[in-house]
């Protein structure tokens, strides 16, 4: 979300003049930032927004920041079939980091001379698609950044991309003139990435001198001031950055499932380790939705009337409320079943205790029954009777069975309470054995 100063338009105007076409591409990126780690300050303070600036500084705990915002030569930016006859003016690139550590990378151009539609698109066609391919330098994107931010692990790209087409100079006439046919064929090239389609992007509004039209992937914006594109760029950034949650959070929900069901404990104490890890996992998941979506999904950030719909249309196109709601159903019976398993394993580990407490009362009652002959067998040797012979020890073998008659109805006692008590622990089986699966949610078709 760079600067570009080629937008021109009056002071607290949202509408303005491009001279230059702009293009951000935002790829989501797999691994974590630590969100307590150095930043370059906030967003509001680095880009501008305009009238927008009071809303976001009140914002600003829940908002992405700069962890890395670097220009770098034209030249230096390598696509794997070129740039397609576009000439790229300025490039910059912008690692931005959500407080929950999700990493948005941000892909900023600017093109010099004429900006064919369909040499834009090819461009777009090939940061999309190729962009494992996208150098820097002589290095690999990725790789070049993962170096730079000082990364344990190396950087990825993950599932997401959005586009955002600010065009300038003929694209933007092109794109604004009165010729509608001809705006429906260049938007709908652009949206779909040049691909053969007989949809049309939906119009976001168009009053004469701006237009907004998005698709899944892409959107264009034309006629707006630099304040309203770093607004609309922000917008895409916390749209793309929930997504990426979204399909994060899905597959963690999936893997809590699969450990629930594969987990092989052989002790109830194993077992409570398991609930504690699933449900510090589950907290996770639920925190997640909560400051890695919901929090970007709604218009609180920026209250405009442009920026809601632009926000609303592309969280409808994205379908990320219906996946919302079916990720929250998910972690809601996943955590059932937790809790579940967790009442299972109390209950059955104060069963236990009782036949333990039973079993050892009974012991005690025996052992007191069984005390007479220990009893008399010392009274036997603290007489002065014929039979004990003073010259002997009382451990000669004369004296065998008297001991035996005195300690192996003790020693029987102490193995039969021994193997009860074993068995009353391993008696809670039931709580070893996996809980029932958690019923699967169906993602949305499009989200």
């Amino acid at each position: 979300m760079i600067s570009g100063t080629t937008a021109v338009g009056a002071a607290g105007l949202d509408s303005g003049t491009r001279r230059l076409t702009r293009v951000l591409v935002l790829f989501s990126l797999s691994g974590a930032l630590d969100a307590r780690g150095p930043s370059l300050g906030s967003l509001v303070d680095r880009f501008d927004f305009g009238r927008f600036a009071l809303h976001l500084k009140s914002s600003q705990a829940v908002l992405p920041v700069p962890v890395l915002v670097e220009d770098v030569t034209p030249g230096e930016l390598g696509l794997p079939h070129g740039h397609h006859g576009l000439a790229p003016a300025s490039a910059e690139l912008a690692v931005l980091a959500t407080p929950r550590g999700d990493i948005t990378l941000v892909l900023d151009c600017e093109f010099a001379g004429r900006t064919a539609a369909d040499a834009l698109a090819a461009w777009l066609a090939d940061t999309c698609f190729d962009r494992d391919l996208i150098t820097l330098g002589d290095r690999p994107l990725l790789d070049v950044l993962s170096g730079r931010l000082a990364l344990r692990e190396p950087l990825a790209f993950g599932q997401n991309v959005h586009q955002l087409v600010f065009p300038g100079g003929e694209l933007r006439e092109e794109l604004l003139g009165a010729d509608a046919a001809r705006q429906a064929v260049v938007l709908t090239g652009i949206v779909h990435r040049g691909r053969t389609t007989a949809a049309e992007p939906p119009h976001l509004s168009s009053h004469g001198s701006t237009l907004s039209a998005h698709g899944r992937g892409v959107s264009v914006h034309a006629g707006w001031a630099e304040h309203v594109e770093n607004g609309l760029t922000l917008v895409a950034v916390g749209m793309v950055s929930a997504l990426a949650v979204l399909q994060r959070t899905r597959l963690a929900a999936f893997a809590a499932m699969r450990a629930n069901e594969r987990a092989s404990a052989s002790s109830p104490y194993e077992v409570r380790s398991l609930i504690s890890r699933l449900s510090a996992g589950v907290n996770e998941l639920q925190l997640d939705l909560a400051f890695g979506v919901e929090a970007y999904v709604d218009a609180l950030l920026i209250p405009d009337s442009v920026m809601e719909t632009f926000q609303s249309s592309l969280r409808d196109a994205l379908g990320i409320r219906d996946s919302l709601e079916n990720s929250a159903r998910m972690v809601e019976r996943l955590t059932s079943v937790i809790s579940a398993r967790s009442a299972a394993l109390d209950a059955e580990l104060s069963e236990r205790d009782d036949r333990r407490d039973r079993t050892v009362s009974v012991l005690v009652a025996v052992a007191t029954l069984i005390a007479l002959p220990p009893t008399l067998l010392l009274a036997f040797f603290g007489v002065n009777a014929t039979t004990v012979n003073p010259h002997r020890s009382v451990f000669d073998a004369r004296y065998l069975p008297a001991y035996l008659l005195a300690w192996v109805p003790f020693l029987v006692l102490a193995m039969i309470g021994y193997v009860r008590i074993i068995r009353a622990g391993r008696r809670s089986g039931s709580l070893l054995t996996p809980a029932a699966p958690v019923p699967a949610q169906r993602p949305p078709s499009g989200g």
